[in-house]
């Protein structure tokens, strides 16, 4: 029996998204000057990272390994246990992509398709293809 390995959203990541949330409310403010649609596009910019950074709260491991399988943070906030044998696949896809090289991790189960980011794991995924692929 081996110990669970849990990658995770990096702990100041939220925090950003509140402050970058809250940053953008206060500049759309200061420029509104009674304009209600700016401030209004403030209020849904804030909103929306603050949700964002709330689904971090909730979930903030996207990823765990253990003996009966991987458990994914699918949806909102939902984890679903992928056990090993239905996994067809942990592959690691690099892109270019606007001039930079996107990698994910997937995991590919035949019926659905996982998709994790250096964001969600807190480590880049050629480094969690290895462990992974040794259970």
């Amino acid at each position: 029996m081996t110990e669970p390995t849990s990658w995770r959203v990096p702990r100041w990541l939220p925090v950003a998204k509140i402050t970058g949330g809250l940053a953008l409310l206060l500049l759309a403010l200061a420029l509104a000057d009674g304009d209600r649609a700016q401030l209004g596009l403030g209020v849904a910019a804030c909103a929306g990272l603050a949700v964002w950074a709330v689904r971090d709260l909730l979930a903030p491991v996207r990823l765990r390994a253990d003996d009966t399988g991987l458990t994914v943070v699918t949806g909102f906030a939902r984890r679903t246990l992928l056990p090993w044998d239905r996994i067809e696949a942990v592959r690691v896809d690099t892109r270019p992509r606007l001039g930079l090289r996107t990698e994910t991790l997937e995991v590919d189960t035949g019926d659905s398709l996982h998709v994790l980011t250096k964001t969600d794991l807190g480590v880049a995924p050629e480094d969690v293809l290895p462990l992974l692929r040794r259970r």
